[in-house]
């Protein structure tokens, strides 16, 4: 069975107003030493943010427990110094002022490349990797997520709101990718050999600082064996997160039982849907991009599990999976639920409804 791990990044921010708050550097050092599920902690570029790893996966049953338990005890964690843990792409209100930066010689290092950027930085996501066995069926891999990521960044969006306004995007967090400098849907390689020689080109630049700076929406991980997937937003709940990283999983499978052999579409029609899926979510059309045709959420999910069906069979995830789609489909994704929340009461509904779903 195919291993799988995930990386939820988060935002800690005040209860009463919102915005994001950085720990003093005694308690953001507290939190690095939480067990966190079995996994890891670590900081990320801005100072108000953290990222939990799970250990590596191969049941359902272990993401659940893992994630669950890493939620809980950074939640605990961060109620006990005053602050309030979320599973959002992007908080409904930042300050007025740049944002601080984690203390690290790499993050300094960004920061005085685009301040501009990494003032506004304020974005978290949902990262899940995938074994592969070797670099090859790693490049066949990413080859055969492309025409799944703009779906995959539809059923993660999670960012609507931005500077204490409706973005009018289901994931501002994607829009706000952009701006870096090698991000989206990565191009059609020949094989390992074509990934490498455009990576080596890449670094080689003077406007990626290393290979953390490559944030295709699917590539390999330049520290494990593994396909890494960046396109979800951070997620509301545990449920979710593991509903994405089982679609990945059987994504990953699949698609190495019969690599494609070409692009199916030119690289503008990829850029084109995957802003459409940011714009939309799961409201709105949405582009198959394997037939080339226009198609509703619905329809689309239809062709997702017909295509998984096989792998999720194998790892006796079919009905999680079946259940989760439909129960987005009825309910919607997280941006979806926060401008409910917003409309019930508020930013101060979203606070404390993104709170109280952070395990279920």
């Amino acid at each position: 069975m195919r291993t799988f791990g995930i990386e939820e990044e988060f935002f800690l921010v005040r209860p009463d107003t919102g915005y994001p708050a950085a720990p003093t550097r005694r308690v953001q050092e507290q939190i690095m030493n939480l067990g966190a599920g079995n996994g890891s902690i670590r900081p990320e570029l801005l100072a108000c943010q953290i990222e939990s790893c799970t250990p590596v996966l191969t049941q359902r049953e272990e993401a659940i427990e893992s994630v669950s338990r890493a939620r809980g005890e950074l939640s605990s964690a961060a109620r006990e110094v005053g602050l309030q843990l979320l599973g959002i792409g992007t908080p409904p209100r930042i300050p007025g002022v740049p944002a601080t930066v984690s203390a690290s010689d790499r993050y300094y290092a960004i920061h005085d490349f685009c301040p501009g950027i990494a003032a506004e930085h304020y974005i978290a996501g949902t990262h899940v990797h995938v074994g592969v066995e070797d670099r090859d069926a790693g490049v066949a891999a990413v080859n055969s997520l492309r025409p799944w990521l703009p779906l995959l960044t539809a059923l993660g969006a999670n960012s609507p709101y931005w500077r204490g306004s409706d973005s009018g995007f289901a994931s501002w967090r994607t829009i706000q990718n952009r701006r870096w400098s090698v991000q989206g849907i990565p191009p059609f390689f020949a094989g390992s050999s074509d990934y490498d020689q455009r990576l080596d080109f890449i670094l080689a630049s003077d406007v990626v600082l290393d290979s953390g700076h490559i944030g295709w929406g699917a590539h390999l991980s330049p520290r494990n064996p593994t396909v890494e997937v960046r396109v979800p937003d951070a997620q509301l709940g545990t449920s979710d997160v593991v509903l994405l990283a089982l679609v990945v999983r059987a994504l990953v499978s699949t698609g190495l039982r019969n690599p494609p052999k070409e692009s199916p579409a030119p690289p503008e029609v990829f850029d084109l849907a995957h802003w459409q899926a940011a714009k939309f979510g799961t409201q709105g059309n949405h582009y198959n991009l394997m037939a080339g045709t226009k198609t509703s959420m619905s329809g689309m999910l239809a062709v997702l599990h017909a295509y998984i069906k096989p792998a999720l069979a194998e790892t006796g995830d079919t009905e999680y999976i079946q259940g989760g789609l439909e129960r987005i489909m009825r309910e919607g994704n997280g941006a979806v639920s926060q401008r409910r929340f917003f409309h019930a009461g508020g930013f101060a509904e979203v606070l404390e409804q993104s709170a109280a779903r952070l395990l279920v």
